[in-house]
């Protein structure tokens, strides 16, 4: 899946301090969300200092991010989960409770910052194990939209083209902040919005709605395992 809109304006944007407060200012329902997957909890950008860490660490991967090694989420999700470790361990001598979240957070970092080498010293059973939590995982996240496995495998595209297209939906979605949060927040999918920005019928839309909003859901997820194995 190709997200060049994107990509080009992050490049565009990272030397040019306030575009970039603009992209942050854009995806701040993205950085809470990351931010949340490690402390546990909800948090206010008002009241909690583990948001602005969140959003200086979405900066960084902003000047940091080299689109030819993946793509900015997974890549700026996992700088913002390494800046909230790394707080939380300056923090824990000042005080007596440390998210749980933190724990089982930190040894995740390190798995997806060491992908390419863990990969390499994994058995395959374990990786096959680990490829099986994360499906179970991506089963559950999907249930909030009513969409399961037996839904993908009836509404997947067999031609070509037609996943291209269904790619070149998600590329959309994945690169409007606004499209982004009515998926990922409000859990559904902004069919007319699509259809204008892509060109493409309703009709076609409606009918890949499931599959698109899956690929939408494993781009930005935590799915390091199963985003080369299951073919969408």
């Amino acid at each position: 899946m190709q997200f060049d809109a994107l990509n080009a304006r992050i490049s565009s944007i990272r030397d040019d301090a306030e575009e970039t407060g603009r992209f942050v200012e854009e995806y701040k329902p993205f950085i809470a969300s990351c931010a949340r997957k490690v402390t546990g909890r909800y948090m206010s950008y008002d009241s909690d200092d583990e948001l602005s860490i969140a959003m200086i660490a979405f900066v960084e991967a902003i000047k940091s991010f080299d689109s030819s090694k993946g793509n900015f989420f997974t890549f700026s999700r996992n700088v913002i989960k390494r800046r909230l470790i790394d707080y939380y361990r300056k923090e824990m001598r000042h005080r007596d409770v440390v998210p749980l979240n933190v724990y089982v957070q930190e040894e995740e970092a390190e798995l997806d910052y060491g992908a390419d080498q863990a990969i390499r010293e994994f058995s395959d059973r374990d990786i096959a194990e680990l490829r099986r939590a994360e499906i179970e995982e991506l089963a559950k996240e999907l249930s909030q939209w009513n969409i399961t496995y037996r839904d993908l495998a009836k509404v997947s595209p067999r031609h070509r083209k037609t996943k291209e297209q269904c790619a070149q939906l998600a590329g959309i979605i994945l690169s409007r902040p606004d499209m982004l949060e009515s998926i990922m927040i409000r859990k559904y999918l902004p069919v007319s919005e699509l259809e204008k920005a892509s060109g493409l019928p309703r009709k076609f839309i409606e009918r890949f709605r499931k599959y698109i909003i899956a690929i939408v859901v494993i781009a930005i997820g935590d799915y390091q395992y199963i985003k080369d194995y299951i073919k969408l």
